[in-house]
């Protein structure tokens, strides 16, 4: 497992830079007392390890997964022909999903209710509920409703992912929907203390926080809609209603890292800095499918160190090329310039190519079109391009432009455009690919895993298993579907 210490690479550098590291130490000891940290200080931290969550190994599993990039060695090699076990990521699960993002959320949570600071109470619950998604997203059943407790539970249940999604009110599971429900309604009570510039997504902006909260909304009703049609459809029509979500690239919620050592996001780090930097390369597979559809995006996204780009096939167990130095890799759209990212959550195109699916595939109000139009023309907008550029190069590719065939046929369309728009966040692709099964993906050559088939969902934890006699045992293996996963 080559993985960034989360702790040690992240958080006391960000936090020594702010000049709180000892309140932060102090925050599992006295979660509820102001005078030993504040929600101020607890806030940057808590976002940052979500963003360091979805950006680091989970991010490098899924990229190679979706073929984004391909694995040249050590872990992401492993990925790439299907290899994956329950060593694989503890880090991720311990130290940056459970022990990070995860127990600092719901510590703000609490300190937040116990200083009547209901500003930073709706952001946690918002930050949580995403926190949880992407556990539940990558594992499936996770501790969800008894995790987070501390003595009260020392080994939680393992709800499943139905309900956490649904929500069981029998057994005491409140929905992801309804957690970000609560969460918006948090941000519009009175609040002694409200964010400013330490709130590294908004900058303590309540109303792009709200309009977030519905994207979410609408992501994790995407995620269920093929398992839970009629849920999704009454969420989506819920917010739609409210018209409060994000419809223009400067709503979108992003995380933005430091640009100094210590504190950059590991996208930047792990392929120019560490001594990991050669594991990652571009995949062919992606370069042809971008090359094809002569999309504009393809250098902003990736380097072009010569007179072309520097890939590997998916699974290739040549000869690497060289040098090394020459490899296509990502390009500052993704990394940022020293590494600031940003980690993209959710996002105006999100949003868009949401609603387009969603009108084909449920009905929902909206012009599928139009709205695919507008996801691409969000990501192409995003990516640099200019209106005259988005102009020209739409009309001088129709088949990219323009929705065409069955329903079905139009979905792998808009699947395909927000996958190319995801580059970056693996996982995002990752969710909607297995859902969808689109963009169509071939086996990587030398294929292994179990059955040599692509992973559809992570292994739990070793030592989770070792340590919790809730977790099933024998596990699911990494060729068991999720719930929301029917295809």
């Amino acid at each position: 497992m080559n993985s960034l210490n989360y702790r040690r690479y992240l958080l006391l550098p960000l936090f020594l830079g702010m000049g709180a590291c000892s309140n932060f130490l102090d925050i599992n000891v006295t979660p509820n007392n102001p005078t030993a940290v504040t929600p101020a200080v607890l806030l940057p931290g808590a976002q940052a390890g979500t963003a360091f969550a979805e950006s680091n190994e989970i991010n490098r599993f899924a990229e190679t997964l979706v073929q984004h990039l391909a694995g040249a060695n050590n872990s992401p090699a492993n990925y790439d022909v299907f290899q994956t076990n329950g060593a694989d990521m503890e880090n991720q699960w311990r130290f940056e999903i459970y022990n990070g993002g995860l127990i600092n959320f719901q510590k703000l949570i609490e300190l937040g209710d116990a200083t009547n600071s209901k500003a930073y109470t709706g952001i946690a619950k918002i930050m949580k509920a995403y926190t949880f998604s992407i556990a539940t997203n990558m594992w499936g059943d996770v501790p969800y409703s008894q995790a987070l407790q501390g003595e009260a539970f020392t080994a939680p249940r393992i709800d499943k992912q139905e309900d956490i999604y649904k929500g069981n009110s029998s057994q005491g599971i409140q929905s992801l929907f309804d957690l970000v429900r609560e969460g918006i309604k948090d941000l519009d009570a009175p609040s002694a203390l409200k964010p400013g510039g330490e709130d590294l997504i908004y900058g303590g902006d309540l109303a792009k926080w709200k309009r977030a909260g519905n994207n979410l909304l609408l992501k994790f009703a995407t995620v269920i809609s093929r398992k839970e049609p009629a849920l999704a459809t009454s969420v989506i029509n819920e917010v739609l209603a409210g018209n409060n979500y994000i419809t223009t690239n400067a709503n979108d919620m992003n995380f933005t890292f430091g640009s100094t050592v210590g504190s950059q996001d590991p996208r930047y780090s792990y392929t120019n800095v560490s001594t990991f930097k050669d594991d990652i390369i571009l995949s062919t597979r992606y370069l042809n499918l971008l090359k094809s559809l002569n999309d504009p995006r393809l250098p902003i996204f990736f380097t072009k160190p010569g007179a072309d780009y520097v890939t590997i096939d998916n699974g290739f167990r040549g000869t690497l090329p060289a040098p090394v130095t020459n490899w296509s890799r990502y390009n500052k759209f993704i990394t940022g310039n020293s590494g600031e990212g940003p980690v993209r959550m959710t996002t105006n195109f999100e949003r868009a190519f949401i609603l387009a699916e969603a009108a084909l595939r449920l009905g929902t109000p909206g012009d599928p079109q139009a709205l695919y139009t507008e996801g691409i023309t969000a990501s192409l907008s995003l990516a640099g391009l200019s209106a005259d550029q988005i102009t020209t190069y739409l009309a001088a590719n129709p088949t990219v432009a323009t929705l065409s065939g069955t329903n079905e046929q139009k979905i792998a369309q808009i699947i395909t455009q927000k996958y190319i728009a995801w580059t970056g966040n693996g996982l995002e692709a990752w969710n909607d690919y297995r859902r969808t099964g689109y963009p169509v993906l071939q086996p990587s050559q030398n294929a292994a895993g179990i059955d040599g088939t692509r992973p559809v969902r992570a292994v739990y934890i070793n030592t989770e298993i070792q340590r919790n006699p809730n977790f099933p045992n024998p596990a699911p293996q990494s060729n068991v579907r999720v719930w929301w996963d029917v295809d």
